[in-house]
């Protein structure tokens, strides 16, 4: 028999290490509700985590077997479980945040174990160990083979067990969308009708985010950052639809397919840099001078800063746990150059907020667009003002998470941080006044980042 240790991977279907258990063997699945973990995750993804525990409780059911659900240090309950199954080896899917390689250190010491590339397309083992920029990067993943989807054991494959022991509640803040493998790809499906012959074309559309939020997105990234899907599994059928469309369908379906490359050069970069969720990328001759305003940064977390793009942003975050790619990038942008927070204070908010969050795609993105991390250009700036001028000139994304902006002309919400401030309070007297002065801020942060690479 061998034990299989459920982790970030509540599915079934493609999950290459329990395919791998189930190989001409009695697989016994596992699930170690771990202390130190669930203190790293925010009470929002905890809650989604634990209802897709449920799910994968009911799909073993389903199937004559169950889900061992145990709580306590994974090394110490699979050793014991090891002896009380009188198991040959335990097996799991690797990880890269660095809390969960030293639970599978701790593991490979205790027990016989197999472990499995699962979590990415490409075992960051097999690519070179820095890139300069991500074309670089793409070029080389390019290279390598990309593994079809991991089959579903059958069920004569399963041990014959029952399990007593309760998944434990816990409450959200939010309501969370439903969880489970099936509800994953249901959403999937959904996209892939409707959405990734246009996803070039609608991924920075704010009306469109509105009006079709599985669609102009795939929104499929709660679900993928819990392992409630696999990624063999979106790669393949992104892949199969590429190979039978053309001309602008086409386009659209590889720039999923690309986008999705990014989340491998993340995971690449967690598993080289372990400290990269709390230490520069890139490094400075001179400090950095943050100023880490706590009031600022209160406003930046309630969606206060008198930004219209921002605070929706902020808003959306708050209220659903998610937060479309374009604003993510604004709100980040504003607070580590227009505020000049430290990008760890915003990386750590995330944390607490998001449904999706995900160390490896948190870390990064955050350092790239605080110009700490790969980012080519050395200073990137987003203006809040541009960029909702360009991405959200009907103010539709705007008006949907800031309701004291409803009445106002879309076109005075774009320039809302130049308008002068008596107009400002006669359009919308209960919306707040900018935290911070655009051009001065812009010019603040651009002669900060100069001054720590050393250029002024």
């Amino acid at each position: 028999m061998h034990v299989f240790w459920h982790r970030r991977d509540v599915r079934l279907r493609d999950n290459r290490g329990l395919a791998s258990a189930a190989t001409d063997e009695t697989v016994l699945p596992v699930f170690v509700l771990d202390p130190e973990i669930r203190a790293d995750l925010g009470t929002r993804q905890w809650a989604f985590v634990l209802d897709g525990v449920r799910e994968l409780r009911r799909a073993y059911r389903e199937r004559g077997s169950d889900l061992l659900v145990r709580e306590g240090d994974p090394g110490k309950v699979l050793q014991g479980v090891v002896s009380d199954y009188d198991a040959d080896s335990v097996y799991y899917n690797e990880q890269y945040r660095p809390i969960r390689r030293e639970r599978q250190r701790t593991l490979d010491d205790a027990v016989p174990t197999e472990s499995v590339t699962d979590l990415v397309l490409v075992d960051p083992a097999e690519l070179n160990e820095r890139y300069e920029n991500h074309s670089r990067f793409y070029d080389d993943w390019g290279t390598h083979g990309k593994p079809a989807p991991a089959p579903t054991p059958d069920e004569g494959s399963l041990a014959d067990v029952s399990d007593d022991t309760p998944v434990p509640d816990a409450e959200a803040d939010i309501a969370i969308p439903t969880a489970g493998y099936d509800a994953a790809r249901k959403r999937w499906d959904t996209f892939l009708a409707d959405g990734i012959e246009t996803y070039s074309d609608t991924r920075d559309d704010m009306r469109a985010a509105v009006e079709r939020p599985v669609g102009a997105v795939s929104r499929i990234s709660p679900y993928l950052a819990a392992g409630m899907i696999g990624i063999r599994e979106l790669w393949a059928d992104a892949t199969e639809r590429y190979n039978v469309v053309d001309g602008d369908a086409r386009r659209n379906v590889e720039k999923y397919r690309y986008e999705l490359s990014w989340r491998e050069q993340n995971y690449h970069l967690l598993y080289y840099n372990p400290d990269l969720p709390t230490e520069h990328y890139k490094s400075f001759p001179n400090p950095i001078a943050w100023e880490n305003d706590p009031t600022k940064l209160a406003a930046w977390k309630r969606g206060e800063t008198g930004y219209p793009l921002v605070d929706a942003g902020m808003c959306q975050l708050n209220t659903e746990g998610y937060l479309h790619n374009r604003p993510r990038q604004n709100v980040a942008s504003f607070l580590t150059k227009h505020l000049l927070v430290d990008w760890r204070e915003g990386e750590r908010y995330f944390a607490e907020q998001l449904l999706d969050y995900d160390q490896a795609n948190n870390a990064a993105n955050w350092q790239w667009t605080a110009s700490t991390g790969t980012d080519s250009v050395d200073v990137r700036i987003f203006d809040p003002v541009a960029q909702m001028d360009k991405y959200d000139d009907g103010a539709d994304y705007v008006t949907e998470y800031v309701p004291e902006l409803r009445d106002v002309d879309p076109a005075k919400i774009v320039d809302w941080p130049t308008l002068p401030a008596d107009e400002r309070a006669t359009l919308a007297p209960d919306y707040p006044a900018p935290v911070v002065d655009r051009d001065e801020a812009y010019e603040r942060a651009q002669r900060v980042f100069e001054r720590a690479l050393g250029k002024r």
